[in-house]
């Protein structure tokens, strides 16, 4: 059977993400995206529009000093909507990271419109981005 087309488009995404292809990344969100973030300290907040998006990667990359990655368990999506169910891996200011988080991504005309990242920990993913 056929993955739906936004588990692949996820896939993709997260495939690119791991090769620092954000240029991929940003062309599979609408010109409208929204990413949502919180409990993440220096991270949290809302980014808007593809730049808001490469904006907030750019720091994700700058404060971990580029060791962030995720590891992907499962993706899931319809028509409207995808989860991901990831591990984030990181180092930062002498602390590690190893937290599992889902991602929820809302869908329009086969392209994230919306983001958000749901740590199972919240506690550790505040700790780690303090």
């Amino acid at each position: 059977m056929a993955e739906h087309s936004t588990v692949e488009m996820g896939r993709r995404a997260y495939e690119a993400f791991a090769k620092g292809d954000l240029d991929t990344v940003l062309s599979m969100q609408t010109d409208d995206v929204v990413w949502h973030l919180s409990g993440t300290g220096v991270l949290d907040g809302d980014y808007h529009g593809r730049d808001g998006v490469k904006s907030v990667l750019g720091k994700l990359m700058q404060e971990t000093e580029g060791n962030f990655r995720l590891e992907v368990h499962d993706l899931l999506g319809n028509d409207e909507h995808g989860a991901a169910l990831v591990r984030t891996h990181a180092t930062r200011r002498g602390k590690t990271l190893a937290s599992d988080v889902v991602h929820v991504t809302h869908v329009r005309d086969g392209l994230t419109a919306e983001f958000w990242a749901a740590p199972m920990d919240p506690v550790a993913s505040i700790e780690f981005w303090s």
